[in-house]
């Protein structure tokens, strides 16, 4: 099951890390949509665009942009959460011991997380089914068309949020019941635990687990 883990961790950091370059050219687009906008000969050129063809460049390169960060949004989730790049605003949490954590960890998952998740794949995915059956475009006329296209992106990210949600759930698991081999070779893969060294020195767990403090013979 630990192999499954890290294949699913694997392929959700792999994902986020291909998709993660997009912020390359989305900074160019930007940049060339926000500097052309004032050159007069471009504007001129691009008007002329869109009377011929019925397309605006300015507007399909403002679509680029939101659609782009959208990209990179969704497909980054998976690889966000396991690296424990997203805010955590767990002040009890923290002062607990690993285990403590862990349990925390394995609750939210089991009743929040992984839930909500079997709902949100299936709700964007009728929301594709949806834009697909409309032929839903741009808000804009003369933006890009095919919207559905771009709304792919929601339950593929998803579906990545949930295999790196599966991966932390089988590691939580085997760290909480595991044997002590693979209990330790769980810990060292799980990357929500707070740093000890940032603890405070009231713990939760005072009975069980005495947090270490430089200088301290405990």
């Amino acid at each position: 099951m630990l192999n499954l883990a890290d294949g699913m961790d694997r392929f959700s950091r792999s994902i986020g890390k291909a998709v993660s370059w997009l912020i390359l050219p989305l900074i160019f687009i930007i940049m060339f949509d926000v500097i052309t906008r004032k050159i007069e000969y471009i504007s001129r050129w691009s008007a002329d665009i869109t009377i011929e063809y019925g397309y605006s460049v300015s507007f399909i390169l403002q679509d680029l942009q939101w659609h782009i960060h959208g990209v990179l949004l969704m497909l980054t989730f998976g690889m966000g959460y396991l690296a424990n790049a997203h805010v955590r605003v767990d002040i009890f949490r923290e002062m607990g011991s690993r285990r403590t954590q862990s349990w925390i960890e394995l609750f939210g998952l089991l009743f929040l997380a992984i839930p909500f998740l079997v709902l949100a794949i299936s709700k964007s995915v009728d929301m594709v089914t949806i834009s697909y059956s409309q032929g839903e475009g741009s808000e804009s006329l003369v933006g890009i068309p095919w919207r559905y296209v771009i709304k792919c992106v929601l339950p593929i990210g998803f579906i990545i949020l949930m295999l790196a949600a599966l991966a932390t759930l089988i590691r939580a698991i085997a760290h909480l019941f595991g044997s002590p081999e693979s209990s330790a070779r769980a810990e060292e893969s799980l990357q929500y635990f707070t740093d000890v060294v940032v603890l405070p020195k009231a713990s939760l767990d005072m009975a069980d687990d005495v947090i270490a403090v430089e200088g301290d013979p405990r």
